[in-house]
């Protein structure tokens, strides 16, 4: 397999990621959803919907989010709703919770490790494209978090989340963490639900990783702890099973002494196995090409 190309600059603007998107030279057509993390009730580190409105703008795209499996204020849709009025979402983009109303769209994987059905938000179906947009940090449950994550708990419903986390045994959130699996498994089951928004979308993709305010703590997390290492840069690809390992390779080679609170993070989870996983479903490569964008 050829190597695929990752873009990487120094410079974290707003102005550089429509720079980087424009390098990229891959543009996406028709409805564009914008994949981000609304960021939990109390999150700190998020995204800030100003951060990311160039870029949301440029590709005239629709931003778009999901109902959480776990306590919080993001649960449920009029729970989500109301966060995101507070954080600002409503204020500069159109914003759709994709699961906000049932029934959820159900997405096929043949050929998956773990799973074979995939639940996302039915409002999916209202998109061509998508620019999948991820804040990289470390995570609870997974490890870390970066494209992979968007595609998979990021897309899925609250159903499908729960599908996820428990490995295919659940559907009710109410009964997730009664059935939380082996942890390969669970992170087979992200690799899985990740392929099936990649082949949804027919490569009709783009994805951009934001290295900044990297805690060891997801966005989920409403008392996240305060970051770790000092901000890295933006990554774009087409390519997302590629851009996670340059993110990864990029914070092992890093001379930042925080470091290695985010890789204890990382390996206490096995987190890369989402990574090799993917790889071997096939929607993308563990080789790459880190092309330095001055």
């Amino acid at each position: 397999m050829e190597k695929s190309k990752v873009y990487f600059s120094k410079e974290i603007t707003p102005e550089n990621m429509v720079n980087m998107y424009k390098i990229l030279g891959k543009n996406l057509p028709g409805r564009v959803a914008v994949k981000l993390h609304s960021g939990e009730k109390g999150n700190k580190n998020y995204l800030r919907p100003e951060f990311v409105k160039n870029i949301v703008e440029y590709v005239n795209g629709t931003v778009v989010e999901c109902n959480t499996a776990y306590n919080g204020a993001r649960n449920y849709t009029d729970k989500h709703l109301k966060l995101i009025k507070e954080h600002g979402w409503d204020k500069y983009f159109k914003f759709d919770l994709l699961d906000s109303q049932g029934p959820d769209l159900e997405l096929e994987i043949p050929n998956g490790k773990v799973l074979k059905k995939n639940l996302v938000g039915k409002n999916l179906s209202n998109y061509d494209s998508m620019l999948v947009l991820s804040h990289f940090k470390g995570h609870a449950m997974g490890g870390y978090g970066g494209a992979l994550k968007q595609l998979s708990i990021g897309c899925s419903s609250s159903a499908g989340k729960t599908l996820i986390h428990t490995a295919g045994k659940a559907t009710n959130q109410e009964d997730l963490f009664n059935n939380l699996p082996e942890q390969d498994k669970f992170l087979e089951a992200m690799a899985d639900a990740a392929s099936s928004i990649v082949k949804y979308f027919k490569g009709n993709m783009v994805f951009i990783n934001v290295m900044k305010n990297i805690s060891k703590d997801c966005d989920c997390d409403g008392n996240a702890s305060a970051p770790c290492m000092k901000d890295i840069g933006i990554l774009i690809s087409s390519d997302p099973v590629a851009i996670d390992q340059a993110c990864l390779d990029l914070v092992y080679n890093s001379e930042d002494p925080g470091k290695d609170i985010l890789i204890k993070r990382i390996e206490s989870l096995h987190g890369v196995h989402t990574v090799e996983a993917a790889y071997e479903l096939g929607f993308g490569n563990r080789e790459y090409e880190l092309i330095l964008v001055d």
